[in-house]
C-alpha cells in the first residue's frame, strides 16, 4: 500500500428482495417534497413505479414528477430538473432507474441553486458547491456505474461537444439506495449486458495501475472473478437470482471509491468511451467494451507486472513455459473470449463509429497523464480504427 488516504462512504444500502419495504421509513427523513426522476417509463410497466409512489404517498410526499432522463444524460436536461427544483422547492430528489439517472439527480442537486455556470464550475473547472444540494435518494435498476453508492456525475454537453465525469463528494453521494436484484431483472438484455461490462470496466480501470503490493488489488481479484462466474451464469439465465444478486453487489463495490484507496487509476477507456458516446449515443458499457482490448493491448508492457498479475489471479493462466508477455497476452485473450461469451458488442463500427465521424470522436477524447502510458492523439485513433 502506498500514499495516504481516508475513506468514508455515507451512502446506507438497503438490498435484498425486500429492500423495498425501508423505502418509506428512509423517506420520513426528508421534507414534505419529493422529486421523483426515472427515465423513459419502463417504471410504469415494471410495476416498480407503483412500489415507489406507494411509499412516498405512505410516506406523505408530495411527489413532483420528473421523467424523460435519457441514457446519456444531457445538461439541457439537468437545466430542466433545476427548474423544477427551484420553482417547488425540492426536499429529496429521488432517483429511480440506472446509473444514468442516479448521475442526473447528482447533477441536479448540485447545480439547482449555483448562481453560477454551473456545466463550467463542475465540470469544465472541476469544482465544488458552495450552495445548497439537495439530498438524493435511490432505487437502482440497472447495475454497471455504481453511482447509487459514488458522487460520479457523467453529463453530455452537446453545445459544448463534450460528454464529461465529474466526481463530487460525500454530500452528493446518494442518503440511501435500495438494491432488489429482481428491479435488474426487468431491463432488456442488451442493457444488462452492457452494464456487466461496465462493471468490469471499473474494476480495471483501478486495477491497471501502480507496481506496489496492494491489499486493494487482492480485493480487486476476487470482485472480478466473482463478476466473471456469476455473468456467465446470468447470461444464459437472466433470472437467476443468486447471480445477479452478486453481480448487483459486486457493481456496487466495483465504483464506491474502496478500489482507489492506496492506489491510482487510469480511466483513459472511458475517455474514449464517453467520446464515442458522444458521437454516437451508443451505450456506455459497449462502448467501453469496444475499445478496451486495443488499448490495453497498448499499454500492456509498460504495465506487464499487472497484466501477468492479472492473467494469474484473474483467469488462471499456466505460466511455466512461457515468457511474461505470452502469459499477460493469454490474459486478454481469457478476457476476450468472456467478452464474446456474454455478449458484448466488440466492434466500434456496429455502435456508429465509421471512417467519416472518426475524427470528431478523437477530438472529444480527453488525455490524461495517468495509469501506465499517457496517449498521444495518433495512438488514440490508433485505438479508434482497431475497435472498429
Amino acid at each position: 500500500m502506498q500514499g495516504n488516504f481516508t475513506y468514508h462512504n455515507p451512502t446506507r444500502l438497503h438490498f435484498g428482495e425486500d429492500a423495498m419495504q425501508h423505502l418509506a421509513g428512509e423517506l420520513k427523513h426528508y421534507g414534505p417534497t419529493v422529486m421523483l426522476s426515472y427515465g423513459g417509463g419502463s417504471i410504469k410497466k415494471n410495476g416498480i413505479y407503483d412500489a415507489v409512489v406507494a411509499a412516498l404517498k405512505e410516506a406523505g410526499k408530495t411527489v413532483i414528477e420528473d421523467a424523460g432522463v435519457m441514457p446519456n444524460p444531457t445538461y439541457e436536461k439537468v437545466q430542466e430538473g433545476c427548474r423544477l427544483v427551484r420553482e417547488h422547492k425540492v426536499d429529496l430528489i429521488l432517483a429511480v432507474g440506472g446509473g444514468s439517472t442516479i448521475d442526473y439527480a447528482k447533477a441536479v442537486s448540485a447545480s439547482a441553486w449555483c448562481e453560477e455556470d454551473a456545466w463550467e464550475k463542475y465540470w469544465v473547472k472541476q469544482g465544488w458547491p458552495t450552495c445548497p444540494v439537495v439530498p438524493i435518494g435511490a432505487v437502482l435498476t440497472m447495475v454497471g456505474t455504481g453511482s447509487e453508492m459514488n458522487g460520479g456525475s457523467v453529463i453530455t454537453n452537446r453545445k459544448a461537444g463534450f460528454k464529461l465525469g465529474k466526481v463530487f463528494g460525500p454530500d452528493l453521494y446518494p442518503q440511501f439506495t435500495i438494491l432488489n436484484p429482481r428491479f435488474t431483472m426487468t431491463v432488456p438484455q442488451y442493457q444488462m449486458v452492457a452494464g456487466f461490462f461496465d462493471i468490469m470496466s471499473h474494476l480495471m480501470e483501478q486495477y491497471f495501475a501502480g507496481t506496489a503490493d496492494c491489499t486493494t488489488d487482492y480485493l480487486n481479484e476476487g470482485l472480478m472473478r466473482s463478476l466473471v462466474h456469476s455473468t456467465r451464469i446470468a447470461a444464459r439465465n437472466p433470472q437467476d437470482y443468486e447471480a445477479r444478486a452478486n453481480i448487483m453487489w459486486t457493481a456496487t463495490w466495483a465504483l464506491n471509491t474502496l478500489l482507489k484507496c492506496g492506489k491510482g487509476g487510469d480511466w483513459e477507456v472511458h475517455q474514449i468511451g464517453h467520446a464515442i458516446g458522444l458521437v454516437t449515443d451508443a451505450t456506455h458499457g459497449m462502448t467501453l467494451a469496444t475499445v478496451s482490448l486495443p488499448y490495453y493491448r497498448l499499454v500492456m508492457h509498460d504495465g506487464l507486472h499487472q497484466f501477468v498479475r492479472f492473467a494469474t489471479h484473474v483467469w488462471g493462466v499456466r505460466p511455466e513455459g512461457k515468457t511474461d508477455e505470452q502469459v499477460a497476452e493469454e490474459g486478454l485473450k481469457c478476457l476476450e473470449a468472456w467478452m464474446q461469451e456474454i455478449g458484448v458488442v466488440m466492434h466500434s463500427r456496429e455502435l456508429g463509429v465509421t471512417e467519416e465521424n472518426l475524427q470528431a470522436v478523437a477530438d472529444a477524447v480527453l488525455i490524461f497523464p495517468v495509469g501506465y502510458r499517457t496517449l498521444t492523439r495518433d495512438e488514440v485513433i490508433s485505438i479508434l480504427r482497431q475497435s472498429m
